[in-house]
């Protein structure tokens, strides 16, 4: 009786254990995936930024409220928006990301200086900026299929002199 319970124990560990191990694994994918996101942007290389983004990709900006569907138009209206404004901007973590599964948190601080006109015709202001904020990503089949940043609007526009 014993000997058929410990039998049964072991086939039960053994996919448990899988799954553990496929977590994690897809956790690091998720990780990294982010990480090259977060380089590519400082590397100033919307195209190699918006590469890592799904064809599907939904970038969600509750400043903005309105979510941006697509990797071309997350491309031009996100990622060439702010570096085209801020050609030497900075994104940095501010913390350690949260990883779980396909999700990647973190908090983090942009900062730069807006010397480039925004995408709706703003012009440049000449006026250094750092804020802080926080992004949320799912990842899928090693690109980025949603993006969600929360931040401090309205003392990004004022340090820039837009309010």
């Amino acid at each position: 009786m014993w000997t058929a319970f410990l039998r049964g124990l072991r086939i039960v560990a053994i996919p448990v254990a899988c799954v553990v191990g496929t977590g994690v694994a897809m956790a690091q994918d998720a990780l990294a995936v982010v990480d090259d996101y977060l380089a590519a942007w400082n590397a100033h290389d919307s195209v190699a930024a918006a590469g890592l983004l799904a064809e599907e990709v939904r970038y969600y900006d509750a400043a903005v409220g309105t979510p941006v569907e697509g990797r071309e138009a997350a491309k031009t209206q996100v990622i060439d928006a702010f570096l085209n404004a801020a050609p030497d901007a900075v994104w940095t973590r501010d913390g350690d990301p949260v990883v779980a599964g396909d999700a990647v948190a973190f908090e983090w601080i942009f900062g730069g200086t807006n010397t480039g006109d925004w995408a709706d015709g703003t012009g440049a202001t000449g006026k250094p900026f750092s804020f802080h904020g926080m992004s949320m990503f799912r990842v899928k089949d090693g690109r980025i299929v949603h993006q969600a940043d929360y931040y401090d609007a309205l003392g990004f526009y004022k340090q820039l002199g837009l309010m």
